[in-house]
């Protein structure tokens, strides 16, 4: 048993640009957002300049609930890069508001983790120069 902890140092991180920035401004905020369509109110992740369920240009930014429940998961004991600390469980929320986001448990054991689960978001920086706060899930007591 191992706990899971947010990762830091030297790892990759995201390269937000103009069609992101408003979700990359809402977890510097503490605020986990997504996209909705206008027209046929299908949610949408990540930032896309088209809803992927119809096709409009008519897309807003909506703040999440920041809660979900685990769809999938996997412990990761051999790491992409040696800046990972293991082990580590990347997950697949699915929001409440019904879009899937992919991240990774921290704040349990290793083994604690299970399919239908609730998680809420948190946020940690990552730790370099940058200003990029990522979001990580826990489970919700």
């Amino acid at each position: 048993m191992s706990l899971l902890v947010p990762q830091s140092g030297d790892i990759p991180l995201p390269q937000p640009g103009p069609l992101s920035e408003p979700y990359w401004q809402g977890c510097r905020e503490g605020v986990l957002r997504f996209q909705r369509c206008l027209d046929c109110k299908a949610a949408t992740h990540t930032p896309a300049l088209l809803c992927a369920a119809c096709a409009s240009r008519s897309l807003e930014w909506v703040e999440s609930s920041g809660q979900g429940e685990i769809y999938s998961w996997t412990r990761v004991w051999r790491p992409v890069t040696p800046a990972f600390v293991t082990p580590y469980v990347p997950i697949i929320v699915t929001m409440d508001e019904g879009w899937f986001i992919l991240s990774n448990l921290v704040g349990c054991e290793d083994d604690a983790v299970a399919i239908g689960q609730r998680v809420e978001v948190v946020f940690h920086h990552s730790g370099g120069s940058d200003d990029i706060f990522l979001p990580y899930f826990q489970l919700v007591p």
